[in-house]
């Protein structure tokens, strides 16, 4: 029997993470509550404008969901790589893992799952944040990693994204986080507005609204692809390295910008060549109800005027008899 039983009195428990992220459960239960009360009164609406409604809620919610969710994300840009590496430092041990890499705008997640799980007498399922974001200094979360006996792999992982580190990607990255959330914030608003002008049955404003949503959320994708163009360091364990590719986050944001863009687009042209059909579309056409209401009114139904009854020609009021005195 060996000193400490063979394992590091310094090096805490496995940090397995949460099954959910709760501010992704907590927006999508927000919106999912707000499309149950809509369609709640979905019945209330009548005629073929139920169908054009319900889709105008379906996609106006998704959209804001969409947005408002990438913002707390961790999976802008993933990467995966099953490797067999050292598990503690200063031992030669080694554990077969599968180690992952998710950055986030607000920091990167660092994932360390081993193959399988149980492995020399240790759960080895770790997944640890270091965050960038305002507020947050990622040197000292390093740090508090080294300080608690982090496993080397998520320690190696974690070190080519802090300031100190020659692969200078960290300050890349953090201003590209900061102005990416900015303009999702400055699209997030736009959306409101789009959703207010369609409110108070002002289209044209209402699709050059959506239209710049979508251009917020486009060059949002642009400032994030820029960062991830610069030279890095390899992050390498043994022969195979981990590669980064663009994560759900990403891709999702560009669907719901083009998405976007269609539907400003859509609608600005409708707008301008047939405004009739976009007021069908958006339950505005009151052309019925103006042919119903004229033809109750035709000269050929004597009940349309009272005042019809009454009318005498002129002439006839004034060639009457003389009155003998």
């Amino acid at each position: 029997m060996t000193l400490w039983n063979g394992s590091y009195p310094f090096y805490p428990g496995a940090n397995a993470c949460f099954p959910f992220d709760t501010t992704r459960a907590v927006i999508v239960t927000v919106f999912l509550s707000m499309l149950a009360t809509f369609i709640a009164i979905l019945p209330g609406i009548p005629g073929r404008g139920r169908l054009f409604w319900f889709l105008r809620l379906v996609l106006g919610l998704f959209v804001g969901a969409v947005i408002l969710n990438v913002q707390f994300t961790r999976d802008w840009e993933t990467g995966w790589v099953q490797a067999n590496t050292s598990y503690k430092s200063f031992s030669r041990v080694q554990v077969n893992a599968d180690i992952g890499l998710h950055v986030g705008l607000a920091g990167v997640n660092v994932t360390l799952r081993g193959n399988p799980v149980q492995q020399i007498n240790e759960t080895i399922n770790y997944n640890e944040h270091f965050p960038w974001s305002f507020g947050a200094d990622y040197d000292r979360s390093y740090s508090q990693g080294l300080h608690k006996g982090l496993p080397s792999p998520i320690l190696y992982v974690a070190e080519k994204f802090s300031s100190q580190s020659p692969c200078a990607v960290h300050r890349q990255y953090r201003i590209a986080g900061h102005y990416v959330s900015l303009t999702l914030w400055l699209a997030f608003c736009t959306w409101l507005l789009s959703i207010l002008l369609f409110s108070m049955s002002i289209l044209l404003y209402g699709g050059q609204m959506l239209l710049l949503t979508a251009t917020l959320i486009l060059f949002s994708l642009f400032l994030f692809s820029t960062t991830r163009n610069t030279l890095r360091c390899p992050i390498q364990f043994g022969p195979v390295s981990l590669r980064t590719v663009y994560g759900e986050s990403f891709w999702l944001a560009l669907a719901t910008g083009l998405l976007c863009l269609l539907l400003g687009l859509g609608i600005i042209i409708l707008n301008s060549l047939q405004p009739e059909k976009l007021k069908f579309i958006f339950s505005l056409d009151k052309s019925s109800e103006e042919e119903l209401w004229d033809k109750s009114c035709l000269p050929a139904q004597p009940s349309c005027s009272a005042q019809d009854g009454l009318v005498v020609p002129l002439g006839e009021l004034c060639h009457g008899a003389p009155t003998q005195l």
